[in-house]
């Protein structure tokens, strides 16, 4: 059985513009980062492999591969971005904070459950911070597998 999330791995373009970011924007602690110049099956690379770790000890890591092509872009909300909870105290802290230091902010949007708010890291990856709404009480999972059968049978 599934425990919880240790990590979620990105690229990025520049890893101290994305220490900047993580670290002395957001606030997570850099807990290692180490070179990978070989991998398991023998293939020579050279690769900057970087974690930021969360209260819960999870992480979110970041591999610079200078030498290995890659598109980056602006990531749209739907398409791919990262969700970190906070307490609604620090919700508005960051939003004050991310307007102050001209960094991508948006929001704050009130979900009814949750409230949010939206920023863009240096590789273009959209960072959602949400806490939880005094009317929060768990995900539902009441209606889950019938919304997704009405929406296959809709759009399949």
């Amino acid at each position: 059985m599934i425990k919880k999330l240790h990590h979620a791995a990105y690229r990025c373009k520049n890893s101290e513009e994305t220490r900047k970011f993580y670290e002395d924007f957001l606030g997570l602690k850099l807990v290692n980062a180490f070179e990978i110049n070989e991998t398991q099956t023998g293939r020579k690379t050279s690769v900057l492999h970087s974690f930021y770790e969360m209260d819960d000890n999870s992480c979110i890591v970041f591999f610079e591969a200078p030498y290995q092509s890659f598109v980056f872009k602006d990531q749209h909300d739907f398409d791919l971005h990262i969700a970190l909870e906070v307490s609604y105290e620090n919700l508005i802290k960051m939003f004050e904070k991310g307007k102050k230091e001209k960094i991508d902010t948006r929001g704050i949007s009130d979900h009814g459950f949750i409230s949010s708010i939206y920023f863009r890291d240096p590789n273009g990856y959209v960072v959602e911070l949400t806490a939880k709404n005094t009317s929060y009480k768990g995900i539902s999972t009441s209606n889950a597998r019938k919304n997704l059968q009405k929406w296959n049978k809709k759009n399949l």
